[in-house]
């Protein structure tokens, strides 16, 4: 069958929005045990539930938590870090009362942790086993009734005998306890406000006593201008980990009290931690250390020898790498490619042998149909340039008119300190298979190009991201790869705000779509959560005293600057993002007339994950499009009220 001609944005797509649904099935979490490897899956088709799976070395894979329980900690709102494995028995946090439960598989899972007497008051994260099985050691985050919100490391009895105890306060934050091999030494992480983990954290060590108490504490490494990364013991006793000490978050080990650096190179082996539990390194049985590191944007898999030295690289297809681990014989991780979701998958280090077990998405694509992203490197403000990876449309079944070429959307991702990858999103391939030009910009402040590229963004939020932003598509444009005329920006969160930043600071852009982001700056130093509470204070600057850049720099200030259509999309029980902040730009794009679109999900956080609104946002901001952009729909869809627009 040959390809048909049809302007840009109406191709019909074997990607509908039920797929994204589907394809929203999150993998996360993993580890090995002796016997099992586990991981956490997050299922929109299960009202978002989170649910823990476990794989036995010989294949059988079965899930763990029964119907009416949801493995997710809300520590830090973000979470991560929910469960711990230990053969046949899993210990994990319930959404619903954010208690711990114990479940060996029988009778139902039985808490562990008190009943907290505010709601969800009382949260626990990241937590790890003594090596005799009589405690856990967990970051424990109480919110008290007059707003309060403490910190801290706690010993919990595994048979849920004894309240918990505290270890070690005094910090605002803590992450990544863990024990040596021998159970007589606790390492952890610790930072203070306004510090975000990837400004500045401390590593600690500490003397482990049989009761899960501790003595002769240490600050290791870290301080205000080094961000440490999942400290880790070896098999031996060494403890490992991650500094940006050299502009790169590199891999270290202390031994004998001197630190040495294992593989220096121009390489990110850590990441933003935005969540708990994440793992880029392992320890294999020959004594090697299996590796991801990201250069230029892309993951790599290496393994360094046990004196140090350079990384010898292993041939991987996936390009998207996290949560590595091992069984002592096999790698085993969540990775993408281009070409492939996400998925858990073993790799044998000596043949390089494959074996995918799950993935995000089961649904065949015609490859034909898959828009291949390529990284391009672009000039961006005071002679730097920036990075994003650009994908072109892409369809089976139709090509554009040559007289035309298509509208591009901009994305702006999350964070903002965080980063995109080169992986198959059906989020975007939704788009350039309908015939939309995409380009995922890792603006500056973005991780995985060094701690200097991440600081471009330090007192510059809403300057930096939005000029890189606007320089990605002028690239694009200039390059004859896009419509000028057709170019809209889009982003959740962070990108929210870098969306309705851009709207109301430059006229560039023909359209834009936030969900939830920031358009009051004031009133989210108010009223946002306490792990980002002081995140703008690095961003804007430290408030009270900069609050005339946070006036100035609040989109919602400047509504009346809008010259484009706009759609705005909330969950209503946000605590990051709350729905004010939606609704106080909802309100000033009324008084302005300005053409608008606001679609609120009802029982929706921060992030959609109930099927029913992923695919309703994805069809609402499609049917956005087809109106602002002039372009008729492939699909039935139900229209979105677009006030103001003629």
């Amino acid at each position: 069958m040959s390809k048909q001609i049809a302007p840009y944005g109406s191709w019909a797509s074997p990607i509908n929005a039920a797929m994204l649904a589907d394809a929203g099935i999150s993998l996360q979490s993993l580890r090995c045990s002796e016997s099992y490897v586990y991981w956490i899956e997050g299922r929109p088709r299960e009202g978002g539930r989170y649910v823990v799976v476990k794989r036995s070395l010989d294949g059988q894979t079965k899930d763990v938590t029964p119907e009416g329980f949801n493995a997710r900690t809300l520590v830090h709102e973000y979470g991560g870090g929910a469960a711990i494995f230990d053969g046949e028995t899993v210990i994990f946090s319930n959404l619903s009362d954010q208690r711990l439960y114990r479940y060996d598989g029988q009778a139902t899972p039985q808490p562990i942790t008190p009943e907290p007497s505010l709601a969800r008051g009382v949260r626990y994260a990241d937590g790890c086993l003594t090596p005799d099985g009589r405690f856990i050691v967990s970051v424990r985050e109480t919110h008290h009734g007059d707003d309060r919100v403490i910190n801290d490391l706690v010993a919990i009895s595994l048979d849920g005998s004894e309240a918990p105890r505290v270890i070690t306060s005094g910090y605002d934050f803590y992450s990544n306890p863990r024990i040596s091999p021998d159970g007589r030494k606790l390492a952890w992480l610790c930072w203070n406000d306004p510090l975000m983990p990837w400004d500045g954290t401390e590593l600690w060590v500490a003397t482990l006593n049989t009761d899960a108490s501790i003595d002769a504490a240490r600050r290791v490494a870290g301080g205000s201008a080094e961000s440490i990364f999942q400290p880790e013991w070896s098999p031996s006793g060494v403890l490992h980990f991650v500094s940006d000490r050299t502009n790169w978050w590199n891999l270290y080990r202390e031994v004998d009290g001197r630190i040495e650096a294992l593989a220096p190179m121009d390489a990110e082996f850590g990441q933003a931690q935005w969540s708990f539990g994440y793992s880029r390194y392992t320890f294999l049985s020959d004594g090697r250390i299996a590796c991801i590191y990201s250069e230029n944007g892309i993951d790599h898999l290496g393994t360094i020898a046990v004196e140090g030295g350079e990384v010898t690289p292993i041939p991987c297809e996936f390009t998207s790498l996290l949560w590595l681990s091992t069984d002592g014989q096999l790698l085993w991780l969540i990775g993408a490619s281009p070409t492939c979701s996400a998925a858990v998958f073993s790799l044998d280090p000596v043949s390089g042998a494959v074996e995918i077990v799950r993935s995000a998405y089961a649904v065949e694509i015609d490859p034909e149909s898959i828009s291949v992203p390529r990284a391009i490197e672009f000039p961006t403000e005071h002679g730097l340039s920036a990075h994003a990876f650009f994908y072109p449309p892409r369809n089976a079944d139709y090509y554009g008119p040559d007289d035309e070429l298509p509208p591009l959307l901009v994305i702006s991702h999350g964070g903002p300190t965080g980063s995109t990858a080169s992986r198959l999103s059906m989020g975007v391939q939704f788009w350039t298979s309908r015939g939309f030009a995409v380009v995922d910009v890792n603006y500056g402040g973005s991780t995985g190009y060094g701690r200097a590229y991440r600081e471009r963004l330090r007192g510059q939020w809403g300057i930096v991201d939005v000029m890189d932003c606007i320089n990605a598509a002028q690239y694009l444009v200039d390059q004859n790869e896009v419509d000028g005329n057709r170019i809209g920006i889009r982003g959740g969160s962070a990108g929210g705000y870098t969306t309705l930043r851009a709207l109301t600071w430059q006229n560039f852009f023909n359209a834009g779509a936030s969900f939830f982001g920031l358009a009051e700056l004031e009133t989210f130093v108010h009223d946002t959560h306490k792990f980002e509470a002081r995140y703008l204070d690095s961003l804007i600057g430290p408030y009270p005293e900069a609050q005339h850049v946070y006036r100035e720099r609040s989109p919602v200030n400047f509504a009346d600057h809008i010259n484009c259509p706009v759609i705005l999309l909330q969950g209503l029980e946000d605590k990051i993002v709350p729905p004010s902040q939606a609704e106080t730009m909802v309100r000033a794009l009324q008084a302005q007339r300005l053409p608008h679109a606001y679609v609120a999900f009802e029982g929706e956080q921060h992030g959609f994950r109930e099927a029913r609104n992923i695919i309703r946002a994805a069809e609402a901001e499609l049917y956005f499009y087809s109106r602002v952009f002039g372009f008729d729909l492939a699909d039935d869809i139900e229209p979105v009220d677009i006030a103001n627009l003629d």
